[in-house]
């Protein structure tokens, strides 16, 4: 639709050719990596953030046609004015619209509509315009006068306020005006409920507090929220007079309450400011009250999922290690350690548990096991996980390795979601003959070798960087986290030979079906030797080979371009390079002299020549930062071995709005509070800070009894 697309190039600041040329791929079905990566000629460049988001408002303002289009439909039954119907075809959001709709769909009967079947709304109308005096008597005389049954004065009198504090209350600009004040001026506030402190603890700084609504924190909205639903909190808004109509929304529109050929700019009397006051009192604070502390709940949630979504991209973006021989390490006391031996492509080739720890305590036939798991496989990398027992079992390994002089290193993982792996369909169907537990240490040898290529199997609500993640709708969460887990598995691209269902699940254009199929296939054929062999694959067609060959990888195959994110379509472009310097395309690649040349003869806005340069200087090249472990210091184990002023290195396992969380291996995260990141003023904590980052610290508190650790980041 027009207004759509001129809205949309408005807000994105591009002109209508990009908007058109957007909508008309997303409703051709492309994917935003697809369209990021491949079209940014259609786009402008613009980047794989901004599409979503202009994927999202554009998907809001077909839902809000659509939505004007059915109301309008509904209204043509009743005896809505053209004024409505005309507001109703302009309006520009969803509360809006519906504001304008409220009046029209009572799903109950409410006190006005009582009053109104007595045959009172034009006695409320006359009141209100000024024409009929608004005492009981002279109420009464009015309906002894024009009514048919008898009503009382005090009746009459209930009646007319009921009518005129609901007109009031469904005025559509009056509303919106409303709440724009209570967000920009109002305060929120909690107190305990009666009974509920000893039960409430957790949340007594909130107790008695208030605090502007335009200043809270997302982290503290979604505290105060759980303390409401909790039954401990009651929330609440207030304003300074907040019994007095106030004035920044008396407006002249309001004398046409009841007739729209009213004049709208005469002064507001006595008699209707009056009014005024009691249908705020009434229906119109309680109405604001509850929408905005709606509106605040869903902008903590929006702020929730923000936090969650990029930390989850920096811990799937984590840097790999990389293509060895890796050791797996589930640590436990009682039910021992559990050991799973990966080849550099990930295949398990041994596994086993031993109990060094206590209560059995067999030390040396755990090393000796351990030992020789080591040796035969010619293991480089333990990678233990960061769970019970991983210290003691990170000082076991590093003793084992010292003592015989192994030439292998070993590296605490995180473990998060690896338990919740282990007894998946996914894990079940990956290793139907293994125990649950050794299915974990795979897991964590495999995310050391690749984060991404791991943690793609668990549901990432299971991985554990969120924030008040389950206070928050758990469709908008999963949808986010989705979208972030597909731009990083297309930023980084797939090798279609090794890659599993679960990986490949999430490349553009391919669904878990037809992931299944290449998997099939390559069980059945072998190794997929070129991207044109793909669609030799059921369901693979022409545009869904559009939208994923240029995220797949084949190392080593028959099209040397097939290793590259250079896209099939272009391969003949690049063919045309190689031959304008009398090469050969696979002389072409690494050739830096040779693609300088090329260059220089580029147009600034031909995207499509551009990035085939980028990517044949270095074909294939992996985004994802150079791997760095955190050295763990080997004195500090338990909560108690810590220190005030202790220097120690650690790596972020949670960044929130406060702050960033920091696991220096005792088995309870420290806290770097936001004022302490650095000897600046800090806005948002992921400007210093990313999930897997390696940092050094101080240690400024240690408060054993409540497992709390204060720390100071340094050289931030």
């Amino acid at each position: 639709m027009k207004i759509i697309s001129d809205n949309l190039s408005t807000e994105f600041s591009i002109s209508k050719k990009y908007t058109n040329n957007i909508v008309q791929l997303f409703e051709e079905g492309a994917t935003v990596p697809f369209i990021a990566r491949y079209r940014k000629e259609n786009t402008g460049g613009m980047s794989d953030m901004d599409l979503r988001r202009f994927y999202d408002r554009w998907q809001y303002l077909v839902e809000l046609e659509k939505r004007k289009e059915s109301i309008l439909l509904l209204l043509a039954e009743t005896t809505a004015s053209d004024v409505i119907k005309n507001k109703i075809r302009h309006a520009t959001t969803k509360n809006e619209l519906e504001d304008l709709y409220a009046p029209f769909k009572k799903t109950r009967k409410t006190r006005a509509d009582e009053a109104r079947a007595l045959g009172l709304e034009p006695l409320a109308a006359l009141v209100w315009s000024g024409q009929c005096a608004d005492t009981p008597n002279a109420l009464q005389a009015w309906c002894q006068r024009h009514l048919k049954a008898s009503i009382a004065a005090n009746v009459a009198v209930e009646g007319v306020i009921d009518i005129i504090s609901e007109a009031v209350a469904n005025d559509s600009e009056l509303l919106k005006r409303g709440r724009e004040d209570l967000l920009t001026s109002g305060l929120l506030t909690s107190r305990v409920m009666r009974g509920k402190k000893e039960l409430g603890e957790k949340f007594r700084d909130y107790f008695d507090y208030q605090e502007r609504l335009n200043k809270v924190p997302s982290h503290r909205l979604l505290a105060l929220f759980r303390g409401k639903k909790e039954s401990i909190l009651k929330l609440g808004v207030t304003l300074k007079d907040e019994d007095v109509f106030p004035a920044s929304l008396v407006s002249g529109h309001l004398n046409a309450l009841f007739d729209p050929s009213q004049p709208t700019k005469t002064p507001l009397t006595r008699v209707q400011y009056r009014y005024l006051n009691l249908a705020w009192q009434k229906k119109v604070f309680p109405k604001l009250e509850t929408d905005v502390l709606a509106q605040l709940k869903d902008r903590a949630e929006e702020g929730a999922i923000h936090v969650f979504s990029e930390n989850l991209q920096d811990l799937l973006m984590a840097a790999p290690a990389g293509a060895h021989c890796v050791l797996g390490l589930d640590p436990g006391f009682r039910n021992g350690v559990k050991l799973a031996v990966i080849d550099p492509q990930g295949n398990v080739l041994d596994h086993g548990v031993i109990y060094p720890h206590s209560p059995q305590n067999r030390i040396q036939e755990a090393q000796t096991s351990l030992l020789s798991l080591i040796k035969s496989h010619q293991v480089t990398w333990l990678a233990i996980g960061n769970g019970t027992a991983s210290r003691e079992t990170e000082t076991f390994v590093n003793t084992l390795i010292k003592e015989h002089s192994l030439e292998c290193r070993a590296a605490i993982v995180n473990e998060a979601g690896a338990s919740v792996y282990s007894a998946s369909p996914t894990a079940i169907e990956e290793f139907p003959d293994l125990d649950v537990t050794i299915r974990g240490a795979v897991s964590i040898a495999r995310r050391f070798q690749d984060p991404l290529a791991e943690l793609v199997k668990i549901d990432p609500q299971a991985i554990g960087v969120g924030q008040y993640q389950h206070d928050v709708k758990a469709s908008n969460l999963a949808k986010s986290l989705a979208n972030v887990v597909e731009d990083c598995v297309n930023r980084v691209g797939v090798d279609i030979n090794l890659a599993s269902v679960s990986l490949l699940s999430y490349v553009s254009g391919l669904t878990t079906r037809l992931a299944q199929n290449i998997v099939l296939y390559r069980q059945q054929k072998g190794r997929i030797e070129s991207r044109a062999e793909l669609l030799k694959i059921k369901g693979i067609g022409d545009k869904c080979f559009e939208q994923c060959a240029g995220f797949l990888r084949i190392q080593k195959g028959k099209e040397v371009l097939d290793q590259s994110g250079v896209h099939p379509e272009s391969y003949p472009l690049v063919r045309k390079m190689a031959a304008q310097l009398s090469l050969k395309v696979e002389v072409l690649l690494n050739n830096p002299s040779a693609l300088q040349s090329l260059t220089a003869s580029a147009a600034p806005d031909d995207f499509t020549y551009r990035d085939i340069l980028v990517e044949l200087a270095k074909p294939g090249r992996d985004p994802r930062p150079e791997f760095r472990y955190a050295a763990f210091d080997q004195n500090v184990h338990t909560l108690e071995d810590l220190q005030e002023g202790m220097a120690l290195e650690g790596v972020v396992t949670n960044v929130a709005a406060f702050g960033a969380f920091v696991d220096l291996g005792v088995h309870q995260d420290g806290l770097i509070h936001i004022s302490q990141l650095a000897n600046r003023f800090v806005k948002d904590p992921r400007d210093f800070v990313r999930v897997g980052q390696v940092v050094n610290v101080t240690v400024l508190e240690v408060d054993v009894p409540r497992k709390r650790i204060a720390l100071k980041a340094n050289g931030l």
